[in-house]
């Protein structure tokens, strides 16, 4: 029901990339401007400018952003209450998450999720996604929601949300709006996620597939958190490749942006790991339940 054109100007807003929205659309690019001319002739307003190889969102951009969000949240609300009619759930689900997932994307689906079950009680436990995937072999949690590439046999893996990974810095850095290579990489000061974050994992295989050796750049610090990394950005002239999901505010407000590498990007899936064998009604009512976000 959320009007497309809103859908393909909400998609490229969140990613703040072209490319990006006709892939995750499955529409080609010309397609995705084509729907965001037309928005702006309706408006008569500029939505997006082009700061070298990136877009910003504009003033009008951002006000547009807030109120697709509010009918896209509508909308969703409305088809999932018609579905819930006359069904009541009770009981208590115990998620482990890892620490991106659990500290940047949830927070919002479990406040909905406990306005329309209140009689369902949610325990979040955060960690990495190795001490996660523990967790569930041992019986702690009842699912998990990771970032990790490894998979195990001991579990059904199931995807949650798209996500890309990103070489981030503070706006005014003296490089900010530059495309470099992957060799300018070993000239950089960089931070880096500790051993067991799934982030840390991604990074350091898709580097590795191009022939990078992370232990061969140049790490400042190694640091347990996006917050803490996003933090010491802003204060310093380093660099750090970070889930984009974790600095989407940065983003919009300038404080962070993004440096392109040519010729190489990070994409991944966030996935739900599961038990294998059949799900107990609380972990089914769930999966449908974030399947519409």
């Amino acid at each position: 029901m959320f009007d497309y054109r809103l859908k393909v100007f909400h998609t490229t807003a969140s990613r703040l990339s072209f490319t990006k929205a006709s892939e995750e659309l499955h529409i080609s690019q010309p397609a995705v401007t084509k729907h965001i001319k037309e928005i702006e002739n309706q408006f008569g307003i500029k939505l997006f400018d082009r700061k070298g190889t990136s877009i910003q969102l504009t003033q009008g951009g951002k006000i547009l952003y807030e109120y697709a969000e509010k009918i896209r949240n509508i909308y969703r609300d409305l088809e999932f209450e018609i579905s819930q009619i006359n069904e009541q759930h009770k009981g208590k689900l115990i998620i482990g998450a890892s620490t991106t997932v659990a500290q940047y994307i949830l927070p919002e689906i479990l406040a909905k999720f406990n306005s329309y079950y209140r009689d369902i009680r949610i325990e979040l436990i955060a960690h990495n996604t190795e001490t996660i995937s523990d967790l569930l072999k041992e019986g702690k949690i009842d699912l998990g929601i990771i970032e990790g590439e490894s998979q195990s046999s001991f579990f059904e893996y199931q995807p949650f949300k798209a996500d890309e990974i990103v070489l981030a810095t503070k706006y005014d850095h003296p490089s900010a709006h530059k495309t470099i290579s992957l060799k300018d990489l070993y000239s950089l000061d960089l931070i880096f996620r500790e051993q067991g974050s799934g982030t840390q994992e991604f990074i350091q295989n898709r580097l590795k597939e191009k022939g990078i050796p992370i232990e061969e750049l140049h790490t400042v610090i190694q640091l347990g958190s996006s917050e803490s990394i996003k933090n010491y950005l802003l204060h310093s002239d380093c660099m750090a490749f970070l889930s984009i999901s974790t600095i989407i505010n940065e983003l919009k407000n300038n404080t962070l942006t993004i440096i392109d590498i040519k010729n190489f990007s990070i994409e991944r899936n966030f996935h739900f790991i599961l038990p294998k064998g059949e799900q107990s009604e609380l972990i089914k009512l769930f999966l449908r339940f974030t399947g519409l976000l």
